[in-house]
């Protein structure tokens, strides 16, 4: 397999060949983290904040990344594995209390970290094109990793599950830190670079470039395809 040499880090970038990454798709599921109208839509949630704030500008690059390159990947990744009749899941920050008591410590920290969204808000739903089927695992967190402090591991042990397609955002908070648990719990992950997005776009290209080989396989979505029909090279 040749590697990417973008996200190839200081530990891997004299290695010029690969072992092929082969996965059994009935062996794979689909993990779709945070992708709430919270965080996502233009006009609603953290986008209104920002612009109230003054601070609109800063975003936009993060959302004209994720309107044209990351939801499109997302849906066509979702479809994907519905088609062929594979488990998509969900991960999504949500707390059960509406005084958000059960909160994890760094989610009621001041700063960026420091989100409340209630379960039963429009705020925590996915958005429109990333609507979960009843059938669906939709897993609830307050903490970064979709892994801790949840049961999410144990429901895709259960189904047979050993390697893991991760998508999302912020890849260098929740999407990272659900790569690192999900490969520290023995699971094999993918990281869809273009199903993923940060607020700076050299956030985004440094995590995965740490993260990639070591925790994940960081693949496009179009690798990801190829990989799951056994035809990446």
């Amino acid at each position: 397999m040749k590697p990417n040499p973008k996200y190839l880090s200081f530990y891997y970038e004299t290695m010029t060949e690969f072992p092929d990454f082969i996965t059994d798709p009935k062996k794979t599921a689909l993990l779709i983290v945070d992708m709430q109208k919270e965080f996502v839509l233009r006009d609603f949630g953290d986008a209104l904040k920002f612009k109230e704030a003054g601070e609109w500008e800063r975003w936009i690059p993060f959302h004209d990344r994720l309107d044209d390159i990351v939801i499109p990947n997302n849906v066509k990744l979702l479809n994907y594995f519905r088609e062929k009749g594979m488990l998509a899941t969900f991960g999504r920050i949500a707390c059960l209390r509406p005084d958000g008591e059960d909160r994890a410590p760094v989610q009621k920290s001041e700063g960026w970290n420091g989100i409340y969204v209630y379960v039963n808000s429009r705020e925590a739903e996915m958005i429109d094109e990333l609507t979960p089927l009843p059938e669906e695992i939709v897993v609830n967190k307050t903490t970064d990793s979709v892994t801790l402090g949840t049961n999410y591991s144990q429901l895709i042990r259960n189904i047979g599950i050993d390697t893991v397609v991760v998508t999302g955002i912020v890849t260098d908070q929740c999407v990272a830190g659900t790569v690192r648990s999900l490969a520290d719990e023995g699971f094999r992950v993918i990281c869809v670079e273009d199903a993923c997005a940060a607020p700076d776009i050299a956030l985004h290209d440094a995590e995965l470039k740490i993260m990639n080989q070591i925790y994940c396989q960081v693949l496009s979505t179009e690798e990801t395809i190829a990989a799951l029909e056994g035809k990446l090279k």
